[in-house]
């Protein structure tokens, strides 16, 4: 059985599989590796996608729509000769026509896929993706970052290389940043940042502004007036854009109102400076996802060996002058920019297929966004609720187990309700809503009765919500699958019995409890000169619990030993 690969792009899209030991295009009907992710309805009816539908832009724009991956996850209706789209309805139709060239190459009905999405999609852009996977009759077997899949290429080739890599993706409607290290046939995946609405495609708009305004136009207005005059136009900056990256000069020739072009019409000369001009803006916005993937992955510039370029759009002398600006280095391009992703698709198809060529291979990867809990705040006498708090935090390596201390805010409260969100803003009516759990039997008693609530979260997109009161037996569970690639029932329970080694619960072993109650004997016993380094050092054992991680546990359960061995008392408990 084949698994494919597929890079569902904003402009372009392709497909990949493994093929005796290596990844391998997979041409499509034209022999061509780049299919245009564009949609078109003909006069009778007929559906078209890829080359024949990006005809259409020119000739009939409103039968055609193009950059609906920049949609997706919305609730936006796309309207198309008389017919109404959603976005996973439109990428559904390049998935399926990318399933079809697959099958006629391989001579095999095809599946499974993996998909590969922008690393910053949130969820709703990602179920949206999945959806799109299983209108097209794909069983989408994994969801993976455009940047890990560019990653997973350069490692594949390169597993021998020790150093920490940033690559850069600008691709035709997105922009992301992922920081990794290579090291011993791993790749490992520290920080990733990106803007979803910042790609080619808005470099392609800046020339199509300036060459109206040279005209008087404004072209918003020109859209809405002349849509022919403005199709037309688009693709001829379009080829500008991709001139200017060897040629100082170029000449883009205007469209008249019903898109043709006469002999004697109006001209516009662009130099490769004036282009630099008019994109410095959208250059001044990929600085700031480049320096928040250094800053969560507390790297900076001088620490990168390479910076790989991913995407049609770095190709542009002012993307690579950037690059060359910010780290002093020439940025890394050994394959081809627009089909890295593919090909790193192709290879995560084959890990898990289990493929003997990627064998020696180990990938890890990151929580792209912070997930957390909906909790109140007391401001005086008042609380409110609406406040995001953060359990596992975006950019840390997974699988992931961590724990977090809450508490009621009434007294007698017997139930709580645990609203879990995904996002980076305070408030969480700014965040995704992800799911939720109910809490009963809370014994009665004051406010501040505590709540433990710990977050596992898997590669697959599983993240299981557990909520326990301390001194009690009962845990309440809730899976969320809505990150997840499509599992059966056994693989869930199969993926979901695997979360459960990942945890560990520092307070439920005996002889950290035996530590504890040692040390908060002690606490009274000692000099008053000494009470605050022991305090100190009991705060911070109390407070590693809270993470759920075994190894800050341990450092800080020697912290505390060697505080009681500097204070002359020995803990004779069995650790």
């Amino acid at each position: 059985m084949h698994i494919i690969g597929i890079d569902l792009g904003t402009t372009n899209s392709l497909c990949s599989v493994f093929q005796d030991g290596q990844p391998r295009l997979i041409p499509n009907s034209l022999g061509e590796v780049l299919t245009p992710s564009v949609v078109g309805i003909l006069h009778d009816g007929r559906v078209v996608v890829g080359s024949a539908a990006k005809e259409l832009r020119v000739t009939q724009p409103d039968r055609c729509i193009s950059c609906f991956k920049r949609l997706m996850g919305s609730d936006h209706k796309v309207p198309l000769a008389g017919h109404t789209f959603t976005p996973p309805e439109l990428s559904s139709l390049v998935l399926r026509s990318l399933r079809e060239d697959a099958a006629h190459f391989l001579n095999a009905e095809i599946t499974d896929a993996v998909i590969t999405v922008p690393a910053y999609f949130n969820d709703n852009q990602r179920q949206a993706t999945k959806h799109a996977g299983k209108l097209a009759g794909l069983n989408v077997r994994r969801i993976i970052n455009e940047p890990t899949a560019a990653a997973l290429t350069y490692g594949f080739h390169d597993r021998a290389e020790e150093k920490h890599c940033l690559v850069i993706d600008l691709g035709g409607g997105t922009f992301d940043v992922t920081l990794m290290e290579v090291f011993d046939g791993t790749l490992e995946i520290i920080a990733t940042a990106g803007e979803n609405f910042l790609g080619g495609e808005d470099f392609t708009d800046r020339i199509v502004a300036h060459v109206l305004q040279s005209q008087g136009l404004q072209l918003e207005t020109a859209e809405l007036r002349e849509p022919l005059r403005v199709s037309r136009l688009r693709r001829l900056c379009e080829v500008a854009k991709v001139e200017l990256t060897s040629a100082e000069t170029t000449t883009i020739k205007l469209p008249d109102a019903d898109g043709s072009l006469p002999d004697d019409g109006p001209t516009v000369t662009i130099h490769r400076s004036d282009f630099s001009r008019l994109i410095t803006p959208l250059l001044q916005r990929l600085k700031q996802p480049v320096m928040k993937a250094l800053r969560d992955g507390q790297r900076s510039n001088a620490e990168i060996g390479d910076v790989i370029l991913v995407g049609g759009a770095t190709r542009m002398p002012a993307v690579q002058q950037f690059v060359l600006e910010t780290f002093q280095t020439t940025p890394l391009c050994k394959f081809n920019p627009d089909e890295v992703v593919a090909l790193g698709a192709a290879v995560q198809a084959a890990l898990i297929a289990n493929d003997r060529a990627v064998d020696d291979l180990v990938m890890t990867d990151v929580c792209p966004f912070t997930l957390g809990v909906d909790t109140a705040k007391t401001f005086g006498d008042e609380i409110k609720s609406g406040y995001f708090t953060p359990i596992i935090h975006r950019n840390t390596t997974i699988p992931v187990s961590k724990e977090h201390l809450f508490s009621t805010t009434h007294p007698n409260q017997r139930q709580v309700e645990i609203h879990v969100y995904q996002g980076e803003h305070r408030r969480v009516e700014n965040n995704i809503k992800i799911g939720e759990l109910y809490v009963p039997g809370i014994p009665p008693g004051p406010a501040g009765q505590a709540i433990f609530i710990r977050f596992t979260y898997d590669l697959n997109g599983i993240l299981e919500v557990e909520a326990y009161l301390p001194n009690s037996s009962n845990k309440f569970r809730a899976v969320l699958t809505q990150n997840a690639a499509r599992l059966s029932p056994n693989e869930l329970r199969e993926a979901v019995q695997k979360l459960q080694s990942l945890k560990y619960y520092p307070r439920e072993d005996l002889a950290n409890q035996r530590l504890l109650r040692f040390c908060e004997r002690l606490v009274g016993e000692v000099s008053p000169f000494q009470r605050p380094q022991l305090e100190e050092a009991i705060d911070s054992f109390e407070q590693a619990f809270g993470t759920g991680d075994a190894e800050q546990v341990k450092f800080a359960q020697q912290g505390l030993l060697e505080v009681l061995s500097l204070l002359g008392h020995e803990f004779q408990g069995d650790l």
